[in-house]
């Protein structure tokens, strides 16, 4: 049978619409627009905050996930929005010096890329265990933690400073938005908490006119207005992605490689494992279909999408939790709506104009978004140590993971000779994952008392220790 001949149904009220079937098109078409809708504001946020740019993004978020579709044969239906598992890379990246641009920044994940692909294809003929063996949840845990909480400084000190109180106001809604909204609203809180800092902006300049801080990028505060559209009204209505960012590299443009650049990028590989794995496991669960035959077509399939994309100048990708949400909510989980999807984003990067409005985006409103989607990328981390059921009483853990931590959140950094320089996200991953396997199996008898005690205080493995606080079971 045909990969694009889907079976037409009219299902029940409940009753689940599966990858290989579809609605009548004018209802798979409005089921395509509420993905890109639900997809928006993340896939926008991170190549602005990546200094990438949004318009290109946009267009290869469409592209790329056709790509992934044909690699999956459409058994694993999902969108690839931009990662923001790089984020924290790319602010390294910028931060090294001043020939680090944008064209570093793509080919250290355009290596990345291929690096994902390589593992999907050893998953594909390995099998989904050998992920679990060399990234077990204490790992993964580990390294998604110090992604998200590594972009802390990022926030604080480039973000936030352009306008404190929208940021304030921005983040207070969305933290609203994502938890008290009901459903599909709810799934969409980062374009909604856009839309409500961009009009908050233009108020305030409205009512209080300009307002004089450090613009990201500059060094001096100057005067200026929190919404200008002096971009928007140059920009043409239709056209491909064009111009220059803002260190003024062409939009459009191709990798240069750096190998400091790429060790940094590499942290995020691993996240991207995570998540296409877990993206895969939840589509399997919704659907009742066994989808592990295409867990390592799914991860290299985001890896040659994530490459393609970096070739050209655009953003990595991974797939979306928020079109998980949409699937979940209308149970319909057809690839044929995904390809629906995919040609409104391209359609939408081909606006010119569309893009420029995006990019006018006030740094308050970003602040205030990035307070929260970064503080959520770190407890993801946390969140996969809840849902494994890892062990802090357990000393591999807690020992095992801790300098990694402290490594990789606190910009730790270690030198090699004049020229290379390991730290930060790369030192800190490496650290978790050495570190943890050094120990791994390795617990002497009586080893971990003081970490088991710290959080089981009632334990302490028969020995009575009333000095760290056990007490001999009875």
């Amino acid at each position: 049978m045909s990969m694009f001949k889907w079976d037409v149904v009219d299902p029940a009220p409940g009753e689940a619409v599966l990858p290989h079937q579809r609605l009548p098109w004018g209802k798979t078409i409005g089921l395509g627009a509420q993905h890109v809708v639900a997809m928006f504001g993340a896939t926008f946020v991170f190549p602005l905050v990546m200094g990438l740019d949004p318009n290109l993004a946009i267009m290869f978020s469409g592209l790329c996930t056709i790509l992934f579709l044909l690699i999956v044969q459409n058994r694993v239906p999902s969108y690839l929005g931009t990662s923001a598992s790089f984020v924290a890379s790319v602010a390294a990246i910028r931060a090294l010096d001043e020939g680090n641009d944008s064209s570093y920044v793509t080919g250290a994940i355009l290596v990345g890329g291929l690096v994902l692909a390589a593992v999907g294809v050893l998953v594909h003929f390995a099998g989904g265990e050998l992920i679990h063996r060399i990234l077990p949840p204490a790992v993964t845990g580990a390294v998604v933690m110090l992604i998200g909480f590594n972009l802390a400084p990022v926030v604080a000190g480039i973000y936030w400073p352009q306008d404190q109180w929208i940021a304030l106001l921005t983040a207070a809604f969305m933290v609203f938005a994502a938890v008290a909204l009901p459903g599909f609203w709810s799934r969409i809180a980062v374009f909604l908490a856009l839309i409500f800092g961009y009009l908050l902006s233009f108020v305030a300049d409205k009512v209080f006119g300009p307002i004089t801080s450090v613009l990201g990028g500059a060094t001096e505060a100057t005067e200026h207005d929190r919404v200008s559209w002096a971009g928007v009204q140059a920009a043409d209505w239709i056209g491909l992605p064009s111009g220059t960012l803002a260190d003024g590299v062409s939009v459009v443009h191709g990798p240069s490689f750096s190998l400091t650049a790429i060790l940094l990028v590499l942290p995020g590989v691993i996240a991207l494992v995570a998540e296409n794995t877990g993206h895969v496991k939840a589509v399997a669960e919704m659907t009742g279909e066994n989808l592990d035959p295409y867990m390592g077509r799914a991860i290299g399939a985001d890896g040659i999408a994530t490459a393609f994309a970096s070739a050209f100048g655009g953003s990595p990708t991974t797939t979306y939790a928020e079109n998980i949400g949409v699937m979940g909510a209308t149970r319909v989980y057809s690839t044929a709506a995904y390809y629906v999807a995919a040609a409104v984003a391209i359609l939408l990067g081909l606006c010119p104009k569309f893009g420029a409005i995006v990019n006018a985006t006030p740094g308050g409103v970003l602040g205030g978004i990035t307070v929260v989607l970064y503080g959520m990328i770190g407890l993801v981390g946390a969140k996969i140590w809840v849902e494994n059921n890892v062990d802090f009483g357990n000393p591999v853990n807690m020992v095992g993971l801790a300098a990694g931590l402290i490594a990789g959140i606190g910009g730790v950094t270690l030198t090699f000779g004049d020229d290379f320089e390991l730290g930060g996200i790369a030192l800190g991953t490496i650290l978790v994952i050495v570190f943890f396997h050094m120990v791994k199996g390795r617990g002497g008898h009586g080893a971990g008392t003081v970490t088991r005690n710290l959080s089981h205080p009632d334990y302490d493995g028969g020995v009575d220790d009333v000095a760290s606080g056990g007490s001999a079971p009875r």
